[in-house]
């Protein structure tokens, strides 16, 4: 019986979805954009002293977040590894209108370093309201060439766990406040494309996670997922450039400086999304095309990226696809991990990462912290201050 019913929903659902949604689409797009222009100018939360936590806040998307909020008076607290950086993002950032900004150098891919830096939040604002995840790491290296499996966990780390460990210690006190948690995704959770495949699952376990997280809250706490295509760093540096003789070298997306144009664009688009409510920001919409080819046609789609890619030369690989040439099949030990501005200061194995650890001085707490849901372990790390910058 079950079998029959499968076999004749196989026959009908399709084209009768298409029926449906044919004749539904334009009534569904008048209210999806009374909806949009309602909660522009009647329904978008002020930012006006809110707390919003950024991690990845020294640059690229994370650091045109934090100055759109900043554009709207909030207090931040940067999260990064390198310190100095932040600085000038926080000098910025109060130039441009942030009430008070706190800077805390740590690692979003270790427990207690989020413990940490979220902790020192509320010690210090009494509250969090916005948790921006924004930490990425893209690759474009084919699958079979790679000779060293220890960049697997490594890609899981940044891209998915990087943004679980800061979500899960944050949400007792978002649900205080009824909060949003902001992520920066990638189109490449469902489109597929060569070269990417760890950084798709990653962010197709990242997506899906925060799907589910949305039905769990039930609304206590909104969730804004941010698709971007390719822009910015990730074109101009290599994320999806083809070129012959790519040098294998890593170089995180958070690390990228961020250079305005499409970049700013989208950061803008994030923050007016999570403001108003929005479930999804999208930049550019035109890729939600390809979800019709997936569903209906997979193998149109399959065969139009294999008719793009078919010229793209001898295979060669790499974590960014810029540099000098090396050949692919090099020892995996001349594989660098690469950072903006300085030599390298990672082994290809184990990449793990040591945050140094924020030198501040204390200031009083403005409000009262109230405790989170759940017990949270004690903060390991209460020797260290914060200064307001």
């Amino acid at each position: 019986m079950v079998d029959l019913l499968n076999s004749v929903m196989n026959l009908v659902a399709p084209p009768a979805t298409m029926v449906v949604m044919a004749f539904a689409w334009p009534l569904l797009s008048f209210i999806s954009f009374s909806e949009r222009v309602y909660n522009s100018y009647f329904a978008t939360e002020n930012m006006e002293d809110k707390v919003v936590v950024i991690t990845g806040a020294s640059s690229a998307i994370g650091e045109q977040i934090a100055y759109e909020y900043a554009k709207r008076g909030a207090n931040l607290v940067l999260v990064a590894r390198r310190e100095q950086r932040l600085r000038v993002v926080s000098n910025k950032a109060k130039q441009i209108g942030a009430n008070h900004v706190i800077i805390i150098a740590a690692d979003v891919i270790k427990e207690d370093d989020c413990r940490r830096f979220i902790t020192q939040a509320v010690n210090y604002y009494g509250r969090v309201d916005h948790l921006v995840n924004t930490a990425s790491l893209g690759h474009t290296f084919y699958f079979e060439e790679v000779s060293d499996t220890t960049v697997f966990p490594h890609l899981m780390d940044i891209n998915f766990w990087g943004n679980v460990y800061p979500t899960y210690v944050a949400l007792p006190y978002l649900q205080q406040t009824n909060g949003r948690i902001v992520v920066n995704a990638s189109v490449e959770n469902w489109l597929p494309l060569p070269r990417m495949s760890l950084y798709s699952a990653a962010k197709a376990a990242l997506v899906n996670f925060y799907e589910t997280l949305r039905f769990e809250l039930n609304g206590d706490v909104g969730i804004t997922i941010a698709t971007h295509g390719w822009i910015g760093s990730e074109m101009t540096r290599g994320k999806f450039m083809l070129e012959e003789g790519a040098e294998m070298q890593w170089k995180e997306e958070r690390e990228v400086p961020a250079n305005g144009g499409p970049l700013e664009e989208f950061a803008k688009m994030i923050v007016a999304g999570a403001c108003r409510g929005d479930a999804y920001v999208k930049f550019p919409n035109w890729y939600d095309v390809f979800l019709l080819y997936r569903v209906f046609t997979p193998n149109v789609l399959r065969w139009t990226f294999k008719l793009l890619l078919s010229t793209e030369g001898s295979r060669r690989s790499s974590l960014v696809g810029v540099g000098a040439g090396m050949p692919a099949d090099e020892s995996s030990s001349q594989m660098k991990l690469m950072l903006e501005g300085g030599p390298p200061r990672f082994p290809a194995s184990p990449p793990r990462y040591t945050a140094s650890p924020p030198h501040y001085t204390a200031s009083p707490p403005r409000y009262p912290a109230s405790p989170p849901r759940y017990p949270a372990s004690p903060p390991r790390f209460a020797q260290f201050n914060i200064q307001e910058l």
